[in-house]
This record gives structure tokens, sequence and C-alpha cells, in this order.
């Protein structure tokens, strides 16, 4: 599993409105992209009852991680199991596919779907979810623009009118009902070894400060 360095920024609306104009020349938008340039992502993300995900994050901990469920435009056939991780400011990403009937059992609180050896992701869940008491905790949802660019493997996206909700039983229903949880857009660059002068140069990075937002424990604020 390879790592990707992942830098985030705050932007302003005419920010993105620059920014966007710029990279229209030298990236390609999301080829996912609805009519209004984007789509919406859903995520369900788990921790533990002494906010373990939570504390890493806002302790700053070299090392961390979380796990979630996660589905794009309301589109119940095409959901994922992810782990994020990071260690040593690279980033690390594990997904594997799970359907929308495993789902509801993990939200009824039967996980003997996830023990399952062939896919070593679900069985790390499995584990942890009676090691470390991980519970579906929180939703966040939140419209997203993306542009990527093939050297360095460059993905740029644009994360805006992010929302959340504790009615985790409630995930995989369209009409869940969520409430602000920033007025935020976060201008996230994801690559690989190296990211190239025209994307630098388009997004006018040596300008602006890197933060460390995070899109789930802000809603758990809320």
């Amino acid at each position: 599993m390879n790592g990707r360095h992942e830098l985030k920024y705050y932007i302003n609306y005419a920010d993105y409105a620059q920014l966007t104009a710029r990279l229209h020349h030298v990236a390609k938008p999301d080829k996912h992209a609805g009519n209004d340039g984007g789509y919406i992502v859903r995520s369900l993300y788990f921790d533990n009852y002494s906010d373990k995900a939570v504390v890493e994050k806002m302790s700053g901990l070299s090392r961390r991680e979380k796990f979630r469920l996660r589905y794009y435009n309301d589109d119940l056939s095409f959901i994922r199991l992810e782990q994020k991780s990071k260690s040593n400011r690279m980033c690390y990403k594990r997904s594997a596919p799970i359907t929308a009937d495993q789902c509801r059992e993990i939200l009824q609180g039967d996980y003997r779907c996830l023990n399952s050896p062939n896919s070593p992701l679900f069985m790390e869940l499995y584990t942890k979810l009676h090691y470390q008491n991980l519970r579906p905790r929180s939703i966040v949802t939140y419209h997203r623009e993306a542009y990527a660019y093939p050297a360095g493997n460059v993905r740029i996206t644009f994360d805006g009118n992010i929302r959340t909700s504790n009615s985790v039983m409630a995930f995989l229903n369209p009409e869940l009902v969520t409430i602000p949880a920033s007025v935020a857009t976060i201008m996230e660059i994801k690559f690989d070894g190296f990211l190239p002068d025209v994307i630098r140069d388009a997004l006018q990075l040596g300008t602006r400060n890197q933060t460390e937002f995070s899109k789930y424990v802000v809603g758990r604020f809320v």
C-alpha cells in the first residue's frame, strides 16, 4: 500500500471561482461529475465512546486511523468500507466493496458479515469493533468537485456544503435530514511522489496556509 501526500487549504468563494477556472485549462474534471460539476459524498464514521478518532486527530498524532462507510449520489450499488490512516505525514487508504444489506446488518449491531477471512479489511474492522469498541458514530455529507492530472497522480478536490447527522441508522436513507457542520470550502490536493509545477502554479500554493481540517471532527462538535 503506497502512501500519498495530502494537503488541505481553506478557501473562499472567490478563490474557488479563480482556481477552478485555471484548473479547467490544465486538469480533467472528474468523469463522475453531474450537471453541477460535482457529486454528493455521504460517509458514516466509526469511533468508540472515548472518541478515539477525534482525540487522535485533535492531538496531532503522527500515526492515526479511522474507518468509514461511503457512497456517492445516493447510489447504494457502490458502497465502500474504507480505512484512512496517516503515518509520518503520509496518507494511506484501503478500500473494499460492501453491500447495502451488509451495511444494514452493521447498523443493527450484527457484525458477523465482517468476519470474512477473504477480506483483510473486513477482518480488521471486525476485530476493532470488538477490541476497541468501535461503533457507527456520525454521518457527514458534502458536495465535492474534483479534478485529476496524470503526472504525479494528482487529484484536486473542492468540498463544500458540509453537513452532519448523528442519526446513524438512517445512513442509507436518501431522505436523511442533516444540519450544517461548516461554512468552509476545503481544497484538498493529493499526489504521489511529486506535485507538478503546473499544478502548484495554477493553485498558487506559495501564498496559502495549510489546515488540518477534518470533516468528521467538525461534524462531531456541531
